[in-house]
């Protein structure tokens, strides 16, 4: 007989497999599917989303910032599809006014030292619910803006804090196609996506 402490056990079942990251990946975007649609602004914070947030100082102080020319292209291909992009940065400095115009970017909003109010002063002059604004971020300052938008967005290598509350952490880290990343997510439900992705891109890559 087993012993008292042993009659009434039950079998411990084996235990569950856990799914692939991918596969949780796949299933925090499908999850989010009519929030993208619903994008029409992306906004994007500048050193450590557009770059991977070095700065280089040259002998007369000016600034020097690496941007990815990838990122370049997936803002031409959300601009083509009629999505407007902003850059929102606490940071100063011409590199990223010179960015900003090379790539058609109208709204450059640089040394914000309040983003949220930067940021619904911008959606106010483009008539936007927060629902149709996404912001992308790195930074704990990023995290401020979490009531104004419909989606906040991460990056692989953001600030912990940021990442356990964003709606989206991204496989890319700043500077190294984050920016491209997302573009992609949010057109390939589009038949502009499937019209590029059969004919190809014609236009320059910034």
């Amino acid at each position: 007989m087993a012993p008292p402490s042993c009659r009434h056990a039950r079998p411990v079942p084996p235990p569950v497999p856990s799914l692939p990251a991918r596969c949780w990946r796949r299933w925090r975007w499908w999850r989010l599917r009519s929030r993208l649609a619903q994008v029409r602004l992306l906004v994007l914070d500048v050193d450590g989303v557009l770059t991977d947030g070095g700065l280089w100082y040259g002998a007369e102080g000016e600034v020097f910032k690496r941007f990815d020319v990838r990122d370049g292209m997936g803002i031409r291909l959300l601009q083509q599809a009629g999505l407007e992009v902003a850059f929102l940065s606490g940071g100063r400095g011409g590199a990223t006014e010179r960015r900003a115009a090379h790539l058609g970017i109208r709204h450059c909003l640089v040394g914000a030292s309040d983003k949220p109010a930067a940021l619904g002063r911008l959606a106010t002059t483009l008539q936007l619910e927060a629902a149709a604004i996404a912001f992308v971020g790195d930074d704990l300052n990023d995290l401020a803006v979490r009531g104004q938008v419909g989606l906040l967005v991460a990056t692989a290598d953001g600030a912990p804090a940021l990442r356990r509350q964003a709606d989206l952490v991204l496989t890319r880290p700043g500077g190294d196609g984050a920016v491209r990343e997302l573009a992609e997510r949010l057109l390939q439900p589009t038949p502009f996506w499937r019209e590029l992705s059969a004919k190809g891109w014609r236009d320059r890559n910034d």
